[in-house]
């Protein structure tokens, strides 16, 4: 079908059911390995992505399960900081858990997310805004290893608004020393939902959604 075609000139009414956004489901995923407290995700899509995300997080240590629709996640045990390439081939936003897993074990090995290579793929945003604030990665054959002993907060400018860097800087540091500015971050909904979800987890953030992003770093997240 080459186009629609639609025949207006009628008042409408009526009400839809607005579909779960995946955009916003899997950095709250990753998120939620920043708290060893259980936590749930309510009218959680099963989506393959989604999917594959919990199969990440069963990866490093996560105990997971629905019931119904609902999506309990108990990170208590996570303590495997590496991600297997088999894993992350299979999901882009996989990236996502390098801030969390360095936020939480501080230190984390990563295969590139679709087997790509720094150069090729907006990995080299993520690698260059974390060694601004303090981590220090080392390229390896596989992908990137990185160590999270010294992250202090600091004002980030970043030249493209990522959605992912964006939401990856603020899993780092939401736990963290100091204060974080992200200028020119990504505006988009999914950024003000992460923010909203760790601000529930007792996170200390604002401005998601505006030209700079503030994040005071705590000690501690809860489920």
């Amino acid at each position: 079908m080459d186009k629609y075609l639609i025949n207006g000139g009628k008042q409408l009414d009526g009400s839809i059911r607005v579909e779960r956004a995946k955009n916003a489901v899997l950095p709250l995923l990753a998120a939620s390995i920043l708290t060893d407290e259980k936590t749930v995700i309510i009218d959680c899509p099963k989506i393959n992505d989604v999917l594959n995300m919990i199969k990440i997080l069963q990866s490093v240590g996560c105990t997971t399960y629905f019931e119904g629709n609902n999506l309990i996640i108990d990170p208590s045990n996570v303590s495997n900081d590496e991600l297997d390439y088999n894993l992350t081939k299979e999901l882009r936003s996989s990236i996502f858990m390098l801030g969390s897993l360095l936020s939480r074990l501080k230190v984390a090995k990563i295969a590139y997310p679709g087997g790509c290579d720094i150069g090729l793929r907006p990995i080299d945003m993520h690698v260059s805004t974390f060694k601004e604030l303090g981590v220090y990665i080392e390229e390896v054959s596989s992908g990137i290893y990185c160590k999270s002993d010294n992250v202090k907060g600091k004002s980030i400018y970043l030249d493209f608004p990522s959605v992912g860097v964006t939401e990856n800087i603020m899993l780092l540091t939401a736990i963290s020393n100091g204060v974080t500015i992200i200028n020119n971050p990504a505006k988009e909904p999914e950024i003000v939902d992460l923010m909203n979800f760790l601000n529930l987890m007792g996170a200390k953030i604002t401005g998601a959604g505006k030209d700079a992003i503030y994040i005071e770093g705590v000690k501690k997240l809860h489920g």
